[in-house]
């Protein structure tokens, strides 16, 4: 389960109790307020869930642009004529932004405080929770002027999360794996929790919420409860991509860790290299994936410990598998060539950079009794540029790489990547071979992504049949209103 810009505007929806009346909206003395720039509201008309800070508006351009407003309706008002125009509520505009420009650095919003979106002209938008030292400087979570942010907003939106993995009978839910709660596309940004058989991954990615974790944990346990979903152990965690952007420091880190149930100490250092971070037993989960048994790192894993948007995609790519010979890169813990190795293929090899992951692909193998699969550790694309030097040849070849953009401004040099590592795999495949490529990156859109495969055919003068473009596992639900959310593609094509 991930700097993220605003997307493109969209037409300005028509007036509704969930949009911004053409009357601003009184601002009380403890409503913190954030202006957007002229013309970047759209987005959060249609209810995008976060504004970068590229959208918003300097406190002194917000505080000119407020003073002229307000001057001009005051002017409006005072044009009747006998008393018979009244002035209407809000047309003189009361605000935290009417300061004179040299106050309003005083009133930037703190860490988690409420604040309530405003776009240039001073109509209501969205109420969110503010972080002043992330680029996602405002995350939004109402968009009723009578919805407060408050505990029963997330209990509420908790329950309907869990209560949305239950709309299908779960098979093996004792044992599964499962994405219960996805941030954006259940209406709470910065909150991902994904279950492991009985054991909670609570992952915070944004620090707003950082004040409110332990009853978003407590909340998270009534709802598992509720719907039935075993629960013994819980771990919370912050990552270190996400500490980075969100100014998380290591002592919210250590906090938001103690949360945890059920879980070893923090791990200990090894004596001979203060690098080295050796993880208790206690830590490494199994459960099913699939019909597979597979161990998670619940401290270092990537992600909450695993990637369980790809659960359904290793089943059904592993239906092309039989009697083949499979390279997976970036294999990580294994997922894609287990599924193969059980789905028949004559002989796996998996590839990944990191030696841990590979450990733990190994032990999979083991605990599956699948024989036919190696794992080798070795950059991804150095490792295809040689085999193609060495022309081997695959029946199938997957690709399964990290995330190449991060933000709008990468998708380009993500392209090209993607690209490379295509025409790569297609240099190992002959004809009637099976392609699995993937990606990651919710910036790179599905047809930006099956426009570069039409790229990588054409320069490789190959024909790409696609058998199968799919998104994530369906527990990873897409919000309309955030097109970032359908981030996973996952490609099953034939090649001729």
């Amino acid at each position: 389960m991930n700097s993220h810009p605003d997307p493109k505007p969209a037409d300005p929806a028509p007036a509704d109790p969930m949009t911004p009346s053409d009357v601003a909206a009184p601002a009380t003395a403890e409503s913190a307020t954030l202006r957007t720039k002229p013309n970047r509201h759209f987005p959060f008309l249609s209810r995008h869930p976060w504004v970068l800070a590229t959208a918003i508006a300097s406190p002194r351009t917000a505080a000119a642009s407020s003073s002229k407003t307000s001057q001009q309706k005051e002017q409006r008002t005072h044009e009747k004529q006998d008393g018979s125009l009244a002035a209407s509520d809000g047309a003189i505009q009361s605000s935290p932004a009417d300061q004179t420009p040299g106050d309003v650095d005083d009133l930037a919003p703190t860490v988690g405080e409420s604040v309530e979106l405003l776009d240039h002209d001073g109509n209501w938008i969205a109420r969110g929770l503010c972080n002043p030292a992330s680029r996602l400087r405002l995350r939004l979570y109402s968009y009723s002027r009578d919805q407060e942010i408050n505990d029963a907003l997330f209990a509420q939106r908790i329950d309907e999360a869990v209560a949305r993995r239950r709309l299908t009978p779960a098979a093996n839910l004792s044992s599964a794996g499962e994405r219960l709660i996805f941030s954006e596309s259940d209406r709470i940004s910065g909150l991902i929790v994904d279950r492991y058989a009985d054991c909670l991954s609570i992952q915070f990615t944004a620090a707003a919420l950082l004040s409110r974790g332990p009853f978003l944990i407590e909340e998270v346990l009534k709802a598992a409860e509720k719907y039935n979903t075993p629960c013994a152990r819980v771990i919370a965690r912050v990552d270190a991509a996400t500490a980075r952007h969100e100014g998380i420091t290591a002592e919210q880190i250590a906090e938001v860790e103690s949360w945890s149930r059920g879980i070893s100490s923090p791990p200990v250092t090894g004596a001979g290299d203060s690098s080295e971070v050796i993880s208790s037993e206690a830590d490494t989960v199994w459960y099913h994936h699939n019909d597979l048994e597979m161990a998670i790192d619940l401290r270092d894993g990537q992600k909450t410990g695993g990637y369980l948007d790809q659960q359904a995609n290793h089943a059904e790519a592993a239906r092309y598998m039989s009697g083949r010979r499979v390279l997976d890169i970036c294999t990580y813990t294994g997922g894609f060539a287990l599924a193969a190795a059980q789905g028949g293929a004559s002989e796996v090899i998996g590839v990944d950079s990191s030696e841990k992951a590979l450990e733990m692909a190994r032990r999979n193998a083991r605990k599956n009794s699948l024989d036919q699969v190696q794992f080798e550790r070795a950059d991804c694309f150095d490792d295809l540029k040689a085999r193609g030097t060495r022309k081997e040849t695959f029946d199938a070849v997957i690709l399964d790489p990290p995330r190449f953009a991060g933000a709008r401004r990468q998708v380009d040099a993500a392209l090209r990547a993607y690209g490379r590592l295509n025409m790569s795999a297609l240099d190992l495949l002959p004809p009637g071979g099976i392609l699995v490529t993937c990606s990651c990156s919710g910036h790179v859109s599905r047809a930006d992504f099956l426009n570069m495969l039409v790229d990588a055919g054409r320069k490789r003068q190959r024909d790409i049949v696609i058998l199968q473009s799919r998104g994530p596992s369906p527990d990873h639900p897409c919000a309309v209103s955030c097109p970032e959310s359908d981030y996973l593609k996952c490609v099953i094509a034939q090649v001729q």
